[in-house]
């Protein structure tokens, strides 16, 4: 049984593409779960302020004349924050892909975006560890029923919702409570969404690509702080230049 010690966020998002820096969401769909069972749902479509490439149309059938009139991400950002004020978050991949691109969503309307205080489980992960793959193949093998609309992300939101609260009753190994789940749906553990920067074994965060891979970000500071400014000035994703700000301003203070 799923066991809540405070709200449960399920969301997904469609977006223009996945490259969590450069690509824009379309559309975000979230349910929020109180302790007490109780539901409540919201979805939006967003123009995305660049165009959506047909590659992106073919996979949820969102078209730049579908979303022209739509508000812009920033002004739907304080509806999102406050869907999420003092909750966990659920999704199928969103370890991955919508944490990391909501993230950077956020921090380019202005709102800071936190992971440290709040858990997230990624029921794709549980699902991998277990069967099969994709949300729809999910959705059939624990619910027995099929999503009313894939890549909808209200309906995906939904279904990743229903897959994690029957992912939890079949296996004897989940413990049901946020914590352990959160625990088992990490991954190598990250510093930033996009993974390119790391925690070694020492706990100590390093770069995880390019010439100066597995190097300590600290030790770059001394060595060579001119790559971690190019860093910033860089397309690199907005939540792993912030934490690269961070750093240095606590090396400076």
């Amino acid at each position: 049984m799923l066991r809540l010690e405070r709200a449960l966020v399920s969301f997904d998002l469609e977006t223009t593409g996945l490259d969590v820096g450069k690509d824009r969401i379309v559309e975000i769909g979230m349910v929020r779960v109180e302790r007490d069972g109780t539901r409540s749902e919201w979805v939006q479509r967003v123009n995305p302020g660049i165009p959506i490439p047909r590659e992106a149309t073919a996979v949820h059938g969102i078209r730049d004349e579908d979303v022209r009139e739509m508000p812009r991400f920033s002004e739907v950002a304080s509806t999102v924050v406050e869907m999420m004020a003092d909750a966990d978050l659920a999704g199928y991949n969103s370890n991955r892909f919508d944490v990391p691109m909501l993230a950077e969503e956020l921090l380019r309307a202005g709102y800071p975006f936190d992971m440290s205080d709040r858990r997230c489980v990624d029921a794709m992960v549980i699902f991998m560890k277990h069967e099969e793959r994709t949300l729809e193949a999910a959705m059939r093998f624990y619910c027995g029923k099929e999503i009313p609309k894939a890549h909808c992300a209200l309906d995906d939101a939904r279904a990743a919702l229903d897959v994690l609260y029957a992912e939890v009753e079949r296996y004897d190994d989940l413990s049901g409570d946020m914590e352990s789940l959160a625990k088992y749906s990490e991954q190598r553990k990250t510093a930033d969404f996009a993974g390119k920067l790391l925690y070694d074994a020492q706990g100590e965060v390093v770069l995880s690509f390019g010439k100066y891979r597995n190097r300590r970000i600290k030790d770059l500071i001394k060595e060579d702080v001119g790559y971690l400014h190019w860093m910033l000035g860089d397309e690199f994703p907005e939540y792993t230049k912030h934490v690269i700000s961070r750093m240095l301003e606590a090396e400076r203070g």
